[in-house]
This record gives C-alpha cells, sequence and structure tokens, in this order.
C-alpha cells in the first residue's frame, strides 16, 4: 500500500505543473479524477457481466417500444373486442410453447457458453424437441377449446387452426434462438431479432388493416415471427455457432446432467408462464374481451420490467457458467444494479400511466392505469425473486428452483380468482402485487444465507 502510494506521489512529482505553492495542486486532483474515470470505463467495457445485461435490457426496452407501437396501430384499425381476442390468442400460443419447449431457451443459456464443439448439435437438438412436442400441444389445445376457453372458439377453423399450431411452435424456436445468441455472448443480435420482429409485425399490420383481414393482428404476427426466425438462424449458425467451435474445444455436457437440469427448469418455469397466460383468459372469461383488452395492455408494459430483470439474470447466469467461484459478487452487483435501474423506470410509469394509455385511447387510459400502476409496483420485489432463481439455475438447486417459481404462480393465480370477482382489474393488480412481495420478504431477511457477502480482504 506504502509503497502504492509512494509511486503516485512521484509521479506527480515527476510532472510539474503551474499551480502555486504552497496551495494543493490541483492539476494532480484532475490528472487522478481523470485517471480514475478511464479505469472505471476500462473495467466496465470490459466487464461482459452488466455489457450483456445491458444490451439485453435494451433489447427488452426497443422490442417494447415497437410492441407498444403495434399495440396503438392495432387499437386503433380493430375494435376492443378483437384486440382482447387476439391477445387472449397470443397468450394461449405463448402458453402452450412453454409447454412445449420444456424450457430449454435456459438450457442454451446455461451449458451453451461451455458446449464447445457440441454448440450446434445441442442447439439444434433443442429446436427439434421443442418445435415438435409445441406443435403437438397446440393441437391438443385446439382439440379442447369448447370446454377450456370458448371464446378462442374461431381458432378451430381450419385455415386459422393450422396458423395456430405452426406460430405456436415457431414461437417456441423464436425463443431458444434468443437463449443461444445470449450464451455465445451475442446480446447484439438478440436486439437486432427483437427489433426486426417489432418492425416486421407493424408493417404487415399495416397491410392487413388495408386488406380488411379481420384477423389481421393473428396473421401479422405470425408473419413476421416466420422472418425473424429465418433471419437470426442464418446469422446464427453461419457466424455465431462456427466461431464458438473454432475458440473453444470443450467437451459435450453430460446428456443426463442436461437432462435433469431442463426438467426442474421446465418444471419451475411452466408454473410462472402459467401466471401470466392464464391470467388473461381468467380475465376474458369473467370480464369480457373489452375489459381482458384494458388488462391486456397493462400488461405489456408492466411485462417490460419484468423481462428487464429476466434479461439481466441471463448475463448473470453466463458469467456465472464460465466463472463460478465469482457467483456470489456477480449476484450481489446484479440485484444492487437492477433493482436501482427498475426502481427510476418504475416511478416514470405510475407518474405517467394515464398519459401512456392515452396512447391507446380514451378507454384505456379510464379503465387501466390502476391496474398498471399496480403491476408496474409488483417489478421492484420480482428482483429479488429473478435474482435468486437464477442463483438456484447457476448452483443447480433444482428443489428451490421449482419451489420458489411454483409458490409464486400458485400466489398469483389463488390471489386473482379470489380478488377478479370483487375488485374487476384493480383486484388483478393487487393479486401480482401481493404475491411478489410476500415471496421477496423470506427472501430478503434471509440473503445473507443464500447469498453470502464475499470475502474483502486488505489489499
Amino acid at each position: 500500500m506504502t509503497a502504492g502510494l509512494s509511486a503516485r506521489a512521484g509521479s506527480r512529482a515527476a510532472r510539474p505543473c503551474s499551480c502555486p505553492e504552497p496551495l494543493p495542486c490541483e492539476c494532480s486532483y484532475l490528472t487522478l479524477v481523470r485517471a480514475r474515470v478511464r479505469s472505471a470505463r476500462k473495467i466496465h467495457s470490459g466487464e461482459p457481466l452488466l455489457r450483456n445485461g445491458h444490451m439485453l435490457v435494451a433489447s427488452t426496452v426497443l422490442a417494447a417500444a415497437l410492441g407498444s407501437l403495434f399495440w396503438i396501430f392495432a387499437t386503433r384499425w380493430y375494435s376492443a373486442e378483437a384486440v382482447g381476442r387476439s391477445y387472449a390468442a397470443l397468450s394461449a400460443a405463448t402458453l402452450l410453447s412453454a409447454l412445449g419447449s420444456f424450457n430449454l431457451g435456459n438450457v442454451l443459456v446455461r451449458f451453451v457458453p461451455r458446449a464447445g464443439r457440441h454448440t450446434r448439435r445441442l442447439v439444434l437438438r433443442c429446436y427439434a424437441v421443442s418445435a415438435g412436442a409445441s406443435a403437438l400441444a397446440a393441437v391438443l389445445f385446439l382439440l379442447v377449446i369448447p370446454w377450456a376457453a370458448p371464446g378462442l372458439g374461431y381458432l378451430r377453423e381450419p385455415v386459422l387452426a393450422a396458423a395456430f399450431v405452426a406460430a405456436t411452435a415457431g414461437y417456441s424456436v423464436f425463443v431458444l434462438q434468443d437463449g443461444a445468441l445470449t450464451g455465445l455472448r451475442r446480446t447484439g443480435w438478440v436486439l437486432g431479432e427483437n427489433a426486426l420482429f417489432a418492425v416486421a409485425k407493424t408493417g404487415m399490420l399495416a397491410l392487413c388493416a388495408v386488406l380488411a383481414i379481420g384477423t389481421g393482428i393473428l396473421v401479422s404476427w405470425s408473419v413476421a415471427l416466420v422472418v425473424a426466425i429465418v433471419v437470426t438462424n442464418v446469422v446464427l449458425f453461419r457466424r455465431a455457432v462456427p466461431e464458438q467451435h473454432r475458440a473453444d474445444r470443450s467437451g459435450a455436457p453430460a446428456p443426463r446432467r442436461v437432462f435433469r437440469y431442463a426438467m426442474a427448469d421446465y418444471l419451475g418455469n411452466l408454473s410462472s408462464i402459467a401466471a401470466y397466460s392464464i391470467v388473461p383468459l381468467m380475465v376474458l372469461n369473467q370480464l369480457g374481451a373489452e375489459q381482458n383488452a384494458f388488462y391486456s395492455l397493462a400488461w405489456i408494459i408492466a411485462d417490460t420490467l419484468y423481462v428487464a430483470a429476466f434479461s439481466m439474470g441471463s448475463s448473470l447466469i453466463v458469467e456465472a457458467a464460465r466463472s463460478p467461484e465469482r457467483l456470489a459478487e456477480h449476484a450481489r452487483r446484479m440485484l444492487r444494479h437492477t433493482g436501482l435501474l427498475l426502481l427510476g423506470a418504475v416511478s416514470l410509469v405510475i407518474a405517467a400511466a394515464p398519459w401512456i394509455l392515452k396512447l391507446f385511447g380514451p378507454g384505456y387510459s379510464e379503465n387501466g392505469t390502476t391496474v398498471l400502476r399496480l403491476m408496474v409496483l409488483s417489478a421492484l420485489p420480482n428482483v429479488l425473486l429473478s435474482v435468486a432463481i437464477d442463483v438456484c439455475r447457476v448452483r443447480r438447486a433444482l428443489r428451490w428452483l421449482i419451489a420458489l417459481q411454483f409458490t409464486f404462480a400458485v400466489l398469483v393465480i389463488t390471489l386473482v380468482a379470489v380478488l377478479l370477482p370483487a375488485y374487476g382489474l384493480t383486484g388483478v393488480g393487487l393479486a401480482w402485487l401481493i404475491a411478489g412481495t410476500a415471496i421477496a420478504l423470506p427472501l430478503l431477511v434471509a440473503l445473507p444465507r443464500w447469498l453470502p457477502a464475499p470475502d474483502r480482504r486488505p489489499t
């Protein structure tokens, strides 16, 4: 330490300045400040944890902004009933995709960083399993629509049924390719892919509106999905995967290990996605398509904050897979950083909620402001839950991984079932907030046990 101070003092002495004596030398202070700023920039630019996390969050924000533009146009060009039915159909497709994907996107995030020359095989096998199982789940859903979701009966028409099955399978691949790109540290391509999807579906929506296609919302979403999948996978398999093969000769992950991890993560994540997808169906069946449209727009905005926390967590998993010994350090840093990031975003959305929803029409602002505020507020306790789940994934604490997600989903669905009939959409927002807080408080109290602070030794 003394040697370091002496070296710095000698460095300052060797560089004369014009500051009068015996006053302190401001030039030396400025030099030191500049050096520290440069050092901080260098560390941050070389630190993939936050750099990739920020890129994934930027992808989330851009996709949400362009996606909001899509729904603004949808509400202008289609009735509230059509918007509500379409959103419920898309929610069903994402739920069925989750059922069939076995959460293999997270498997790719966890195992691609160390898959080496076996990366291509791992990614293609995950694609095949996910797309096939998702298509089967969509077919089964179409058979039980009269009993499970009568409001979506129009999807049983032959052309729409075939498109629904294809879109469900395609969405699985869409999610998995994000996981592969993240595991390869190609987060910039994730940003480009989501931008392409958002722009393409908005352009198709305009075309469908001009052609007066009644199911234009679903058609535009499906066509844009195909475009994004084709373009992204050309880039993925022609550039990113070959570079991984050349740079890393690691062995293939043990199939049994991957299978156990996939099944545990699938069961846990499936329960969470079920909560995201089942709630719109509950609102549709109890309050009707118009109220579901108001809820759907509020959830789209609030979900951006949930996905932002998830995106930062994906970067945590990738870096912890590469350097497991730094897990506690990275996780605590991610918890602080993501919490502060979302605190500012939540405050902004709560203050501007009525004006944000007015972009979609006066009815959305009048009926959706309260539920939007409650739901974005619930994103704050979700940060702690998200980091805890990511730590479980890295440590392969599979029982805790399942328990955390299952408990949260059960709380949300139960509270919605209780509060929705009495309080309407406000009850739905309260359900999300209460469930998130009920999970986050015990995690916060037990933080030193499941995420001990790294040792700080003097240097």
